[in-house]
């Protein structure tokens, strides 16, 4: 993407032709695993793409746009006459209340577009665009932080709007959201139901009662898939010994986290990161 190192921000547009659709099609570069240092939007106005995103194939067909996080793990696997709009904005140009919102989105789905809303997305990301080259500006990195901020604000519109509405939210999936919240923040030290229980103020049985029926899995299933998506991550994208990697997971136990991941994929650490750099 064309990028503004002094405003944090990489905004570009992508058509390619059938050349270069096929060469990237068959290319192993285009298909390594990858994180960016900065929150991602896709907006893809036409065509088709396969990409894998912590270790899920997602088929996202246009017109829909899709948020990632930075340390999400991503890779494209195909993709089918593709016209895609990307752009990139670090924390420090985030507006504070657009970070804390995307931070609560994660793991974003792509979200299909109607006409109309894709009309002004588009439309909001071609006038970012022309502000990006107008580096003569005197206000140029306000003018791009703000454009680029108010087309961040459209796609999390679109999020909030095709979940449910925060006055049905039940009292069950606001503990559940506030439980994951925590959960984001601290699964590498605290692996117990009840310190989060004790975070919320409630009891481990109600927690789980909670979060049970929110989302159809116990309290210790979360923080078990939570621990094993950051092990799948630096497994695949990080040099990291195994050792080290079970170490910035807050096992001091080497041995036990490698029986730990073993239980819960089918397959060891090392077995994981060889298949998957085949």
């Amino acid at each position: 993407m064309a990028d503004h190192y002094e405003v944090g921000i990489a905004i570009d547009r992508l058509q390619l032709s059938k050349s270069e659709e096929a060469a990237l099609n068959a290319t192993d570069e285009a298909k390594l695993a990858h994180r960016e240092d900065r929150h991602s939007f896709f907006l893809l106005e036409s065509g088709t793409v396969i990409i894998e995103i912590d270790f899920q194939k997602v088929e996202i067909k246009s017109p829909s746009v899709v948020y990632m996080h930075p340390d999400q793990v991503h890779r494209i696997l195909r993709l089918k006459n593709m016209t895609v709009t990307s752009w990139a904005i670090n924390n420090e140009s985030l507006h504070p209340e657009y970070l804390k919102l995307l931070e609560s989105l994660t793991p974003a789905k792509p979200l299909m577009l109607d006409r109309e809303t894709f009309s002004i997305i588009s439309a909001a990301a071609a006038l970012c665009m022309k502000f990006s080259d107008r580096k003569s500006e005197k206000l140029y990195p306000s003018i791009l932080k703000d454009s680029c901020n108010a087309l961040v604000a459209l796609v999390i519109s679109q999020y909030l709007a095709s979940a449910t509405s925060i006055n049905k939210i039940s009292r069950y999936k606001l503990i559940a959201d506030a439980f994951k919240s925590a959960l984001e923040s601290n699964f590498t030290n605290i692996k117990s139901p009840a310190a989060y229980a004790q975070q919320l103020n409630i009891s481990p049985p109600y927690l789980n009662e909670c979060v049970k029926n929110a989302t159809g899995y116990s309290v210790s299933h979360h923080i078990q898939q939570r621990i094993i998506l950051e092990a799948k991550r630096l497994l695949y994208h990080s040099n990291k010994s195994i050792k080290e990697i079970s170490a910035a997971l807050g096992y001091d136990d080497y041995p036990y986290f490698s029986k730990f991941f073993t239980k819960t994929t089918g397959m060891s650490p090392l077995a994981f990161r060889n298949k998957n750099l085949e």
